[in-house]
């Protein structure tokens, strides 16, 4: 493996390292990528420019950290993950995960990435809260938090605009309690 697959976090079959300058190709190959964009909300192009914005912004923000998702056996990144928006006063913060790469989807990757990060945000910093806002179009990722753990907490109605049309946002979020209590179960 190369420099760039430095692990941080390690699981079965994927680890997660510091995102580096160098994975901003996939970054913007995943953004370009109309499934991808309907899916995350992206309406924007992303050039090289606007790569290396979102990166600088990433990696200087101290409310935010952000990950490679690499799957073990090829050393290929496979998706990005992060927590942004830390606010460690009340003990809460929002997620993000993407798996980019169209032929890791439907696999568990995310999944075990997911664990690794609510892990690190609630055994290593302490988190209490997490969070995330998915667009109702994305109906495998509302399964995808709701089998691991995440409630239901809220609709922005007509949140989202998408290709003409408007879609509710939903508002999602897991508790420490509720975290180390599924764990307890599976």
């Amino acid at each position: 493996m190369t420099e760039l697959n430095t692990t941080f976090l390690n699981g079965e079959r994927v680890f997660l390292r510091p995102f580096e300058k160098e994975d901003l190709f996939y970054v913007r190959k995943w953004s370009n990528d109309p499934e991808i964009r309907c899916l995350t909300g992206e309406v924007l192009p992303m050039n090289q420019e606007a790569a290396d914005t979102w990166f600088e912004k990433a990696i200087n923000d101290l409310d935010r950290v952000w990950f490679a998702i690499v799957e073990k056996d090829k050393g290929e990144v496979i998706g990005e993950t992060g927590l942004l928006r830390m606010f460690h006063a009340w003990r809460t913060t929002d997620l993000t995960i993407v798996i980019g790469e169209k032929s890791a989807w439907g696999k568990g990757y995310g999944t075990e990435a997911l664990r690794l990060l609510m892990d690190y945000a609630f055994g290593s910093l302490n988190f209490h809260r997490l969070a995330i806002g998915v667009t109702d179009i994305n109906e495998r990722a509302l399964r995808f938090y709701e089998k691991a753990g995440f409630r239901k907490e809220g609709v922005q109605r007509d949140g989202y605009y998408y290709n003409h049309k408007y879609h509710d946002f939903v508002m999602m979020s897991i508790l420490e309690d509720e975290y180390r209590m599924a764990g307890k179960k599976g």
